[in-house]
């Protein structure tokens, strides 16, 4: 929960109760941007993009904004059951020649999508909000948490990437060959087209997206269950073929050749099993209660995975799937099966179809879970505070335009090569799969339940762990020349930058409490000064936000600079609702009952420097927005006021500062200036 403008020291902190205090109650401000003239032509077209503002005031906003278990089935569950679109196949390809371990593929593919969805649901019980980045952050130190924070918003990155990539290879399956220019620009401008449904809100691009998600389920019904039924005649020819190649096998490469090649089979096939992690990573957005509606969504998610990865395997080795250049498995399947059908070539379109519009919904995953991912880091000071704020829509409008530039970069620079994106998403994917595993073993082993449980979940954690960590060390061997490097360097130069971005926060924290040390025994009262508030007297108007140094600093400042001027004072705060706020409407009334106490401390400060106050404070998503509008009431209501802020200055300005630090108060200068009130803004030195 981020702190009232203008203070862009550091991540927000919880401030404890503060005693009663008598003194002037605090008003609201309207949270209107106020202007005399009509929106510009930009503006306009934004708002009829993007949506209107969200009122937090509305005590059902939170209940309308999440979404029940079938909604987060098809938003969070998409990018999982879309990967049947290329996972399968990848796997495929390594053991077609070996029939009895394409079998054996099938049911390691099912048995590992409920083993991974079955250690989710676990983890989601005892960490409702954390994820993989929050349980590994808490168990294995959050220097681990980052690296792992740092793959899964990689991960995210290339959900976007590799769903829209395969998009471009379904639909060029059967598209004639002389548009194959167009493929890279409609690609991008899907990815575009995502961010602008994304900007609107959640919720309303998933309810958009849901007939595409059940017609993908109702061809694809068709298509897996036509590709059994229809060769269910084959079975005795598959079972001699599978028993020949056992015995070729064995007299050939033996048993230790034939685990190496299914491991391999297993490990390239990763990218089945991407996604999963979404629901846990997306909890507050679910409708409460949100863990039994988390749970909920994993098992569909699960059963649907499962029998579409598997089902589609043993329909490859039923038919016998060649490999045809320029064709995915699945095109070449559902032409063999729709050959069997009274409309075969519409069958085959809108197989394809369905599976490239269901990848796009897979996309929407990534513009999920990214911008929370991203969120959470801001939150904890390891990425720009910047990125945990929110929209007037509500939600991460700078994470979602992070996620599609990312997407759109790593789209031109692979040149959507769909295998060397696998890599790279399957690495990152079970990277972070294998240190949350890890973390939550640690947690069962350190924790206080019966014998019995503590075994049974050390034992799925532990087994979920050598599973993703196997997957992850073959993947990275075996590919490490077609997207692994890449995967290993970027994941760890984004750790590195994320280290370097605390160190800085932490560097300035450090600053700001000496600062608060030296200014904080100024004297508090809660009784009121002798000397009555004139409203038509000359009054400093201060923008503040947490209690602490700067803000002090600037008030004593105001007295030292312009001595026996003002006679009045009048705090202004503006409680910002960000990702970490965003939890239900009592976190909202939370917000506004701490940013109101640390107004009555400032009051208890102006009363000890026998300085009458009064305050005023609002509740918004956007600081500047909601500090402007309080400001022109207050010069309403004060006619003889002058505006100060606060801002820390650096000794070396570095041009990482702007990013790393709100501007707030020159934003707030700029407007007002505009409008004809003065503000000064009071400098704050940190050497």
């Amino acid at each position: 929960m981020t702190t009232p403008p203008p203070d862009p020291s550091g991540p927000p902190t919880a401030v404890p109760p503060a005693s009663p205090a008598s003194g002037p109650q605090p008003t609201s401000g309207s949270g209107l941007l106020p202007t005399s003239e009509p929106p510009t032509l930009v503006e306009r077209t934004t708002r009829l993009l993007l949506g209107g503002p969200r009122d937090l005031k509305d005590r059902k906003l939170f209940h309308a904004l999440t979404l029940v278990s079938v909604l987060a089935w098809i938003g969070l569950g998409a990018d999982a059951l879309s990967s049947s679109s290329y996972g399968p196949q990848e796997g495929y390809r390594v053991v077609r020649d070996h029939p009895h371990l394409a079998l054996a593929l099938a049911v390691l593919t099912a048995g590992t999508v409920f083993l991974i969805s079955s250690a989710y649901s676990r983890l989601i019980e005892v960490f409702p909000n954390g994820g993989g980045y929050g349980v590994a952050s808490r168990m294995l130190g959050p220097r681990i948490g980052v690296v792992s924070g740092c793959a899964l918003l990689i991960d995210y990155v290339l959900t976007i990437t590799v769903s829209i990539a395969a998009v471009g290879d379904a639909l060029f399956s059967f598209l004639p060959a002389t548009l194959v220019a167009w493929k890279f620009p409609g690609e991008a401008a899907l990815i575009i087209g995502l961010i602008v449904l994304n900007l609107r809100g959640v919720k309303e691009s998933i309810v958009w997206l849901t007939p595409i998600f059940l017609l993908f389920v109702m061809v694809h019904v068709v298509l897996i269950g036509g590709g059994l039924v229809l060769h269910l005649s084959e079975v005795g020819v598959v079972a001699e073929r599978v028993a020949d190649g056992f015995n070729t096998d064995m007299a050939g490469i033996g048993v230790l050749g034939m685990i190496m090649l299914l491991l391999k089979a297993y490990s390239l096939g990763g990218g089945t099993y991407t996604g999963i992690e979404a629901v846990s990573n997306a909890l507050p957005l679910l409708r409460e209660p949100r863990i039994a509606t988390a749970k909920r969504t994993m098992m569909y998610l699960a059963i649907s995975l499962a029998v579409t990865a598997a089902g589609l395997v043993l329909c490859y080795l039923l038919w016998d799937i060649p490999d045809v250049p320029g064709k995915t498995s699945n095109a070449v399947l559902a032409e063999q099966v729709g050959a069997y059908l009274p409309w075969s070539e519409g069958f085959v379109i809108s197989v394809l179809v369905t599976e490239a519009l269901l990848l796009v919904v897979a996309a929407q995953a990534g513009f999920i879970g990214g911008p929370r991912v991203l969120a959470n880091l801001a939150v904890d000071s390891w990425m720009p505070h910047r990125f945990a704020a929110l929209s007037e829509r509500l939600n991460t409008e700078n994470g979602i335009l992070i996620m599609g530039l990312m997407a759109l970069g790593g789209l031109w620079l692979t040149d959507g090569d769909i295998t060397m994106l696998v890599v790279m998403y399957a690495i990152n994917v079970f990277l972070s799969f294998s240190l949350t595993m890890l973390g939550m073993m640690r947690w069962w082993w350190r924790a206080k339940d019966t014998a019995a449980v503590k075994t049974r979940r050390i034992a799925l954690f532990g087994t979920g762990f050598v599973i993703c960590a196997t997957i992850l060390m073959v993947t990275a061997w075996q590919e490490f020349g077609r997207g692994g490097a890449v995967a290993l360097v970027a994941t760890g130069l984004l750790a590195a930058l994320c280290l370097l971005i605390h160190a800085h926060y932490r560097l300035t924290i450090a600053k700001l409490r000496k600062l608060y040390a030296d200014l904080g025994n100024q004297p508090r009262s809660s009784t009121l000064p002798k000397t009555a508030f004139d409203p038509k007297a000359h009054t400093a108007v201060v923008l503040v936000g947490g209690y602490g140094g700067l803000g002090i600093h600037t008030v004593l400042n105001v007295f030292k600079t312009f001595p026996h001027v003002y006679k009045n004072l009048v705090f202004i705060s503006v409680g910002v609702v960000d990702s970490g706020a965003f939890k239900g409407q009592d976190t909202v009334d939370d917000l506004r009952e701490r940013t109101q106490e640390n107004l009555v401390k400032y009051v208890e400060l102006a009363n000890g420097l026998g300085v009458p106050s009064t305050y005023r404070m609002a509740i918004g998503t956007d600081a500047i927005d909601e500090a402007e509008t309080l400001c022109l009431e207050v010069a309403k209501e004060f006619p003889r006021s002058t505006f100060f802020a606060g801002k820390i200055i650096f000794q070396r300005e570095r041009w990482y500062h702007w990013l790393l630090h709100n501007n707030t108060a020159n934003a707030v200068q700029k407007r007002l200036h505009w409008v004809g009130r003065t503000m000064v803004i009071l400098p704050a030195r940190l050497r």
